[in-house]
């Protein structure tokens, strides 16, 4: 699996979780503390994002930081 498909998995359930919870990205940016800008880049797959800040994007959404790799670690099972 290749750095612009693990991206694009992360991106995808980022994307996804904050839907579910019904926050913005102005809101997730806010309580978060990270640019707007580069949310929206990490949910388009378009960043490498650093275990530090998904754990940051994690905690913020009140999730395990596994939810972002969910799709990723089912390829690395099958």
């Amino acid at each position: 699996m290749n750095k612009e498909t693990i991206c694009t998995i992360v991106g995808k359930n980022l994307r996804k979780i904050r839907k579910e919870k019904g926050i913005s990205i102005e809101r997730l940016s806010f309580i978060s503390d990270v640019n707007k800008n580069y949310i929206s880049d990490l949910e388009r797959g378009s960043r490498n994002p650093t275990i530090i800040m998904l754990d940051r994007l994690a905690y913020a959404l009140e999730v395990d930081l596994k939810k972002f790799f969910e799709q990723f670690l089912h390829f690395c099972y099958i």
